[in-house]
């Protein structure tokens, strides 16, 4: 009789039990794959953030080893990471100034003059005298950018702050490539000259203005040479 009850309970509740055991394999199941998902997706994520910052913290010494029109490419790129638009490269000599061209996110005419010298040179005054008398005459630039892969003469940075030239200078330059939007760079103009990369702050869309200090004297003028190669 024992057995025989036995029979019939679990006839009765056998399929409950079956059901209970399933749902705990499908439970199990189901927290597995989204377990997988979740590590999956921070895994792509933090892939991805890494890769992103691995394009904005591309060396300077990198940036050195470029070739002049590559740099004036780079700095395309840059500006279009900036959400500027219409960016065009001219690529070539006798291009008055205008090695890069385009609109601010804000619909201001750009125009960007590039320098690719060696890091120990200066940018004389007499390259900013030229880029200041075609810029805004020349290419009806709003927003005029001096960018060099060097640092400028105190002749040439004050030339660049009276005529409202924006003297990108290797420190302002660094800051821009390790992710400081070229808004945000723009009031800085020429700050920070001959300083050391720490003392300019990188980070998507900010830079923070480097601390006052006397600045030492600055080196003679050098003459130009050559279209934006290094020396």
């Amino acid at each position: 009789m024992t057995l025989l009850a036995l029979a019939l309970v679990w006839k009765t509740v056998w399929p409950y039990v079956v059901g209970v055991v399933l749902v705990g394999l499908l439970g199990g199941v189901g927290w597995w794959l989204r377990r997988t998902h979740l590590r999956t997706v921070a895994e792509h994520r933090a892939w991805q953030t890494e890769e992103e910052n691995a394009a904005r913290e591309r060396s300077m010494a990198e940036v050195d080893a470029m070739t002049w029109q590559r740099f004036e490419r780079y700095v395309a790129e840059l500006c279009r990471r900036d959400g500027c638009t219409q960016v065009v490269v001219s690529g070539k000599s006798g291009d008055l100034g205008a090695d890069v061209v385009g609109r601010m996110p804000d619909g201001r005419r750009l125009v960007i003059q590039c320098k690719h010298y060696a890091p120990h040179r200066t940018v004389p005054s007499g390259d900013m005298q030229k880029f200041l008398g075609t810029a805004k005459a020349e290419h009806a630039a709003d927003v005029a950018v001096f960018v060099a892969t060097c640092d400028f003469t105190r002749e040439a940075e004050r030339l660049a702050v009276k005529h409202e030239i924006v003297a990108m200078h290797r420190n302002l330059l660094g800051a821009w490539v390790r992710g400081s939007t070229l808004e945000s760079l723009i009031p800085l103009n020429g700050a920070g000259n001959g300083r050391r990369p720490r003392d300019l702050g990188g980070g998507r869309g900010t830079a923070a203005r480097p601390a006052a200090a006397p600045r030492p004297p600055g080196p003679p003028d050098q003459p130009g040479a050559g279209h934006n190669r290094p020396r």
